[in-house]
């Protein structure tokens, strides 16, 4: 069961406003976080923020102490080659809470980095712990929930799946708030008008990590190539992650001329402007995430594809230890293949290929897979993911 609100006092203000201390770790945690700092601050006009996040969050205001690209290490490697700037930020990051003495910690995703500072809160008694975009421990690290039930006060879900797992499963009551991916495509879809598809763009989202990059977007380029028959209208758009310098990019597209690639004149670089490319994009090919349910929320069909090497190996070590059947969101919502997946060394040209061609104006796939994104949707629910989260915190806080 959730624990009861702490009581305790502020040591080092005299002021009743409301201060919130929130912590993402990516991207798309500083984007989510900011869009519920909005929501706080309109259900809370004197609400005070601190945090480690990003540019998104810091627009909005408050302190930001720390910027989540300080911090970002993933992968056994990386993590370990950086282990002492990691744990300085984790024991920098418990000084200022201490200091700083919150009345809400709010956790946005980043489990192996929030689970921690939940437990160190909880511990203390010095605030509620909300978790907003819970930790995917339906997927893997299951063990996670004995964390989460004993740090965490209340978590709020954006997928709806999720409150079967955690309620149905472990008897964890949690609160489905809606899906923040829904608002924001909405909100750019008022002001840009409903997608429109220019019958040219394939856009292309490799992900946001080096590795991937190199992985996946030369089999990309080349499948989209092949996938067009030649067809010298087709434009091959490429939505840049932050952060990873175009030269990155131009040697996924070297290596796929290496293995075939004839349209380098075709080939475009979007900075900032995922929104922008998928309200034009025709068909797309996604590596996974949350791109692959903006993508659906913009109604461009899609190919999930992820390369990774020892193909064999991961598809067994995906059956022992992936507790879900999909990658994709889009699939994992509507709980049935909507959009296919091409994973390890399923992900290659002559798979990739036809598959692409099936989504594209004419394709035999095109039609089954707009209709399932609109029972994505309606599953999803309505907009307004961050102002409902914001109302259920403000209201527990009230209640001390």
């Amino acid at each position: 069961m959730n624990k009861g609100v702490p009581q305790r006092h502020h040591p080092f203000t005299t002021t009743d406003k409301m201060r919130y201390f929130l912590i993402a770790g990516e991207a798309s945690g500083d984007l989510h976080a900011s869009e519920l700092m909005k929501a706080l601050k309109a259900a809370d006009p004197e609400a005070e923020f601190a945090f480690y996040g990003g540019d998104c969050m810091a627009a909005v205001g408050g302190t930001l102490l720390r910027h989540y690209k300080d911090l970002a290490y993933m992968g056994f490697i990386p993590v370990l080659l950086h282990l002492r700037t990691i744990l300085q930020g984790m024991a920098d990051c418990k000084r200022q809470i201490a200091e700083w003495q919150p009345d809400a910690l709010i956790l946005v995703d980043y489990p192996g980095f929030n689970l921690k500072m939940a437990r160190f809160v909880h511990d203390r008694a010095i605030c509620p712990v909300f978790y907003y975009i819970s930790p995917k421990i339906w997927a893997w690290k299951e063990r996670r929930i004995k964390d989460i039930r004993r740090n965490v006060d209340r978590l709020f879900s954006i997928l709806p799946f999720e409150v079967d797992f955690f309620e149905k499963k472990h008897h964890y009551p949690i609160s489905y708030v809606g899906n923040p991916t829904v608002d924001e495509v909405t909100a750019f879809c008022a002001e840009h008008g409903q997608p429109q598809p220019d019958g040219r763009t394939v856009a292309l989202l490799p992900g946001s990590r080096r590795q991937e990059i190199l992985d996946n977007l030369p089999t990309m380029l080349r499948s989209a190539e092949a996938a067009g028959k030649g067809d010298a209208a087709w434009e091959f758009c490429v939505a840049c992650a932050p952060a990873i310098p175009d030269e990155l990019y131009r040697e996924a597209m070297q290596k796929a001329e290496q293995q075939g690639f004839h349209s380098a004149d075709r080939f475009r670089l979007i900075h900032g402007g995922t929104y922008e490319l998928l309200h034009r994009a025709t068909a797309a090919l996604v590596t996974s995430g949350t791109a692959t349910l903006e993508t659906a929320l913009f109604g461009v069909p899609q190919i999930v594809c992820y390369y990774i090497p020892l193909g064999p190996v991961i598809r067994l070590a995906r059956r022992l230890f992936l507790k879900v059947p999909y990658i994709s969101l889009v699939n994992l919502v509507c709980g049935r293949e909507v959009v296919p997946e091409l994973v390890a060394s399923d992900m290659n040209a002559a798979r990739l290929t036809p598959a692409l061609r099936s989504i594209l104006p004419g394709g035999e796939a095109r039609a089954a897979q707009l209709k399932g994104y609109a029972e994505m949707r309606r599953l999803l629910g309505e907009p307004g993911a961050p102002q409902h989260a914001a109302r259920e915190m403000v209201e527990i806080l009230h209640r001390k």
